[in-house]
């Protein structure tokens, strides 16, 4: 999926979804049989990986925040440029979700197989999900809305909004994810607060807040393990697994001391991280600075029985 950001800021009048072809990336190799490195350093200068996710056969994909392009990493092989930077006009990507059901890697921000553009003038496509019936699912952090593109469709339809979740400063929502239930579950970034919007074929329908076993810090992507748990990224620094029990959730943190975390993908009983130091690419004191910053992809192992019932 993609969307596309005509400049790395918080807010854009023209925000773009879109997809490109999987072909090219998928091999039907095991992921269990890659023996793969602890973290991987991405090629270019200033990096700033924004997201990362994966396919089956463990191939993973990182867009730039800094420069565009998404950076591939095939098994056994050295990190290459994918799609170049500015490619497809794209300027700075943010989320990135690989829906091989549809042989599709969704991205916010640039060109590729469908290009569809955000309503209004207040938009950032931020993460997306796919639900039941292959319609994606994109959170609109400069707006408190969800929108959704339909299968074949080339229109994308506002599908929640509700302005009681637009927070007074910062960034609003952020990560979401499908729960085994059917629901969605989406958090908001500053305010690193959690909800339930019940899916109700197809619709939305009630919103209804999550309440943590803890404060949590700049909560960000999520992706579903099962039952009701995720994966889920705070931008303080942390990886966790959630656990939604009712309205409930608590958290086992898996890897803490993280660069920045923003985004994370599973492979196996393994955990892609990227590491996006946004501190360092949002400081003004670097705006006109060509420093080259290590953005890296960690893989946290999965620690503990408590979790291993997730990973089947």
């Amino acid at each position: 999926m993609q969307c596309s950001n005509p400049a790395p800021s918080r807010s854009s009048s023209r925000t773009i979804f879109r997809k490109i072809a999987l072909a090219s990336a998928l091999s039907l190799a095991s992921a269990a049989s890659w023996c793969a490195p602890d973290s991987v350093s991405l090629p270019g200068d200033r990096a700033f990986p924004e997201s990362v996710t994966s396919t089956r056969d463990g191939t993973l994909f990182a867009g730039s925040l800094a420069t565009g392009g998404i950076v591939r990493v095939r098994r056994g092989a050295a990190p290459e440029v994918w799609i170049k930077p500015g490619a497809f006009g794209t300027a700075s990507i943010f989320g990135v979700l690989a829906d091989e059901h549809s042989n599709t890697l969704w991205a916010c921000s640039g060109e590729g197989k469908v290009s569809v553009a955000f309503a209004g003038d207040k938009n950032l496509c931020n993460d997306i999900a796919i639900g039941a019936d292959g319609s994606a699912y994109v959170t609109n952090t400069a707006s408190p809305q969800i929108l959704k593109l339909a299968p074949g469709s080339n229109k994308m339809e506002i599908w929640f909004a509700d302005p009681s979740l637009q927070p007074a400063t910062g960034a609003g929502l952020d990560g979401l994810a499908f729960g085994n239930d059917g629901n969605l579950y989406v958090d908001r970034y500053t305010p690193a607060d959690l909800y339930r919007i019940e899916v109700k074929n197809g619709k939305a329908g009630a919103l209804t807040p999550i309440h943590p076993s803890r404060a949590l810090v700049l909560t960000g992507a999520k992706r579903p393990l099962g039952g009701n748990s995720f994966l889920i990224i705070e931008g303080g620094g942390r990886l966790d697994v959630m656990k939604i029990t009712n309205d409930s959730a608590s958290f086992e943190t898996l890897k803490d001391g993280l660069a920045v975390p923003t985004g994370v993908t599973r492979v196996g009983s393994t955990a892609w991280v990227s590491e996006g130091q946004l501190n360092l690419f949002f400081d003004p004191a670097n705006k006109d600075k060509n420093l080259r910053f290590p953005s890296t992809c960690l893989r946290p192992p999965f620690l503990g029985k408590t979790t291993s019932e997730d990973f089947t």
